[in-house]
């Protein structure tokens, strides 16, 4: 194992946490693998490696979420046994999920002091929000404790999960991909609350692919690779470029090369486009672009701000009240979906586990989704099984998708190669517009650097590519215009190779 020995300093502060030789496993796979972890007081731990590296399930068994095979955990000194989350909350250690675990429905306060153990019959919410209020300016966490959490942006949201846990009296935080929905300028006050946080003896650790925010936020980096501790390293005497290799085994370029931009004939034209949600408030509000051949049109902006509804429009998933989709001269307003993939149009969703697969069909079947209609999968109106394994063997070598077999069912891989086996499928039945919402959403640097260098190669081959991201460095990387979204509207579209990221930024906050 690589390892810094000053990570074992005895001057280093004391150690408030340590998992001893973790192994998890589930039914095939080994999660995690004789895992050893410390954390020390007043100190930010980034927790890396590849998708089904284990980094999850380790959180999951310290969260109570998962019990652990084998193993010991100490917490201050003392050896302990979580077996659930109230355990691992009693131990003062919590997690802000990815997925928020919120009520929507209930009021910011009801929400923090739901599921308190000591909850009285009928509690004492004036007094619950003048404390939320005090540890809210404390920490420069900016919320109304009175607000309904259905009325609160997503940056707000995290806020509330961060309140909950330092509310219920955490010292340890666990953040699972923090600034995956968050602005620019949200992730800097989500970086001086943590800092603020450790200032005052709190310990966090973070889980994310984005290497800037590990040698941002973090004092120490733990690298996971198939479940074992593969390096463990001081965040100031190393680099991204060392954690990628270090994670992945290989380099990886965090540039992606791309042919000079050229802009064909307009492949897709949305004018005045407006729809409504279910609640009948308007998602899209009289959106109107343009997207050309040979062009990356980004779409930014904060998740909540219809940019998913609009690729619902593009692909026949989402209806409009007034406005059109013209797709290559053609009228395409409010048509099914299987007349758009007919047309040519392509998707890659937003949640790949519920739109994009069918989990417990295999992968040959996930990749023919497309093309069974057609030769040479179809002869004579009956399926080929033979046709169907051969392209099947064939998108998984040029799309270098790792499975065991052809015949694994697809939720058994990892979420990277989920997301190669959609890509696949879809770029092999793209016409002339792919559709790609979220493409490397919670995807490994391997995996992403891969996703990316395909949506490249599909522009410069004369396709349009929509792409929906919120990781604003990847829309400079691979876009050659972006349009950036706020409350259903495009408020500005800019050209991604001189853009300001703060103006983006601001941008997706609202401010024109």
């Amino acid at each position: 194992m690589n390892t810094d020995d000053s990570y074992i300093n005895p001057d280093s502060p004391p150690l408030i946490l340590e998992m001893k030789g973790i192994t998890k496993s589930f039914p095939g796979v080994l999660a995690n693998d004789h895992v050893d972890l410390e954390l020390f007081r007043g100190e930010v731990l980034a927790l890396l490696g590849e998708n089904g590296a284990g980094k999850s399930s380790l959180m999951n068994v310290l969260a109570g979420l998962y019990r652990p095979d084998s193993g010991e955990i100490y917490v201050n000194g003392k050896p302990v046994h979580i077996h659930s989350p109230k355990d691992s909350m009693d131990l003062g250690i919590g997690m802000v999920h990815q997925n928020f675990k919120l009520v929507d429905t209930m009021t910011v306060t009801e929400n923090i002091v739901l599921g308190e153990s000591d909850l009285k019959f009928v509690p004492n919410l004036k007094k619950a929000a003048e404390k939320i209020r005090e540890i809210s300016t404390h920490y420069n966490l900016k919320v109304n404790p009175n607000k309904y959490i259905g009325e609160l942006s997503v940056g707000e949201k995290q806020r509330v999960e961060i309140l909950k846990l330092i509310y219920r009296g955490a010292e340890i935080l666990i953040l699972d991909e923090p600034t995956a929905v968050l602005t620019p300028q949200e992730s800097d006050e989500l970086y001086k609350t943590i800092r603020q946080m450790t200032s005052e003896g709190k310990s966090a650790i973070f889980i994310t692919h984005k290497m800037e925010e590990v040698i941002r936020f973090s004092d120490w980096v733990r690298v996971l690779k198939k479940g074992r501790l593969e390096a463990v390293k001081e965040t100031a005497s190393t680099t991204p470029a060392e954690l990628a290799r270090l994670m992945v085994g290989r380099e990886v370029l965090f540039r992606i090369e791309k042919e000079k931009y050229s802009p064909g004939e307009t492949v897709l034209k949305i004018s005045n486009a407006t729809a409504a949600g279910p609640d009948g408030l308007k998602v899209l509000d009289n959106v109107s672009i343009e997207i050309h051949a040979g062009e990356v049109l980004g779409i930014a902006g904060v998740a909540g701000n219809g940019q998913v509804e609009l690729t619902e429009v593009i692909t026949g998933l989402r209806t409009l009240e007034h406005g059109e989709v013209i797709l290559n001269g053609s009228q395409k307003t409010n048509r099914s979906p299987i007349e758009m993939i007919k047309s040519g149009v392509s998707h890659i969703p937003s949640d790949r586990v519920a739109m994009g697969i069918v989990g417990d069909m295999s992968v040959a079947s996930n990749l023919a989704m497309k093309g069974y209609r057609e030769k040479p999968i179809i002869r004579g109106g009956v399926l080929s099984s033979s046709r169907i394994l051969e392209f099947a063997r064939k998108m998984i070598s040029v799309f270098q998708i790792s499975t065991p077999s052809t015949q694994t069912h697809v939720k058994f891989l990892s979420g990277g190669n989920i997301q190669k086996t959609i890509l696949a499928r879809e770029i092999d039945a793209c016409g002339d517009l792919l559709v790609a919402a979220y493409p490397s959403r919670g995807l490994d640097v391997g995996a992403t650097e891969a996703v990316r260098k395909e949506i490249v190669k599909q522009r410069d081959s004369g396709r349009a590519v929509l792409m929906v991201s919120e990781d604003l460095d990847e829309l400079m990387s691979i876009s050659d215009r972006i349009a950036v979204m706020y409350e259903g509207r495009v408020i500005g579209i800019v050209d991604a190779e001189n853009c300001d990221i703060e103006k983006v930024g601001m941008m997706m906050a609202g401010v024109k």
